[in-house]
């Protein structure tokens, strides 16, 4: 691995690439060991020719946006991982908006609303990027991407471009086409409707309110860890599970919210996959209920 990784560096001396770098400093729960090899393209060229280098070289690739919704493991993660935060341009033209997949959501969010769009209001305080929102289906507050997402341009593993329309990404709850097929997202376009600027902003605020109300936002976790369970609520199925306040290490499951499992100050990968083990072996127990992660695990074991 570590001769690929020389060649690649070789190979693209225009592009910064940082070798054995800590994920856990980009990563909102703050865990996670090392990439092989980290990059942060500056525009969609250069993560084209990350791509195509990765292919030639048969390194593996993994593309993060905000790692927000994501654990990584304290292994670290094999090959080359690109994070796409300085691909984050956001252009309007009429009642549509284009990001980059590198763009924060929350800055879409406040585009539309400065621009006098609606239909982006449940997605204000959603912390992750726009890749990441159209990789996983994004939702809160009865919203979803799926809603939204008019095109999403992308780019095969051997660098191919790629046009999606909304129909064409299979959109369900937490799911889309991309995560089945593996395309790396470059944008994505977002048809709004006209609004009035001062009711997408109350709207906007309720929801943040709402949501400071309700999360533990002052602590760093990955969001929300599962997926809600038919027929179910997964937050209280966890307090009435007695789960809340359940810590291993210094993960624990919010006293705020059941939903979220924050770090206190140290946890590592390891604490929060056992937390999330033991909340599904007693929800199992307790209520013959199968609760599945919506969180990304990605990397390897330490």
């Amino acid at each position: 691995m570590n001769k690929k990784v020389s060649e690649l560096i070789k190979r693209l001396p225009q592009i910064t690439l940082l070798q054995d770098e800590p994920l856990s400093k980009y990563s909102n729960t703050r865990t996670g060991g090392p990439a092989d090899v980290l990059a942060f393209p500056n525009n969609s060229q250069e993560l084209i020719e990350l791509v195509n280098q990765a292919a030639q070289l048969q390194l593996p690739l993994t593309i993060l946006g905000n790692a927000s919704n994501l654990i990584v493991k304290d292994g670290g993660i094999e090959g080359l991982v690109v994070i796409l935060r300085n691909l984050n341009q956001i252009t309007c033209h009429e009642n549509k908006i284009t990001a980059e997949a590198g763009a924060a959501l929350i800055a879409v969010t406040e585009t539309a609303c400065q621009q006098g769009l609606t239909g982006l209001e449940f997605a204000a305080g959603i912390p992750g990027s726009v890749g990441g929102a159209v990789f996983m289906n994004a939702g809160a507050y009865e919203g979803e991407i799926s809603q939204v997402v008019e095109e999403v341009t992308v780019i095969d593993r051997q660098g191919n471009l790629k046009h999606y329309k909304n129909h064409d990404l299979n959109f369900n709850y937490r799911h889309s086409r991309i995560q089945v097929e593996g395309d790396l997202i470059l944008t994505a376009t977002f048809a709004l409707r006209p609004g009035k600027r001062q009711l997408i902003r109350e709207k906007m605020n309720e929801l943040n309110f709402q949501r400071a109300a309700k999360q533990p936002l002052e602590y760093p976790s990955c969001g929300s860890v599962f997926q809600r369970p038919k027929g179910y609520y997964t937050g209280k199925l966890i307090h009435d599970a007695g789960l809340q306040g359940f810590r291993v290490g210094d993960a624990q499951i919010s006293l705020k919210h059941a939903g979220f499992i924050i770090n206190l100050g140290q946890a590592t990968a390891k604490d929060y996959l056992a937390v999330i083990k033991h909340v599904q072996q007693v929800i199992w127990e307790k209520f013959q209920v199968k609760l599945e992660t919506e969180v990304r695990i990605i990397g390897r074991n330490a």
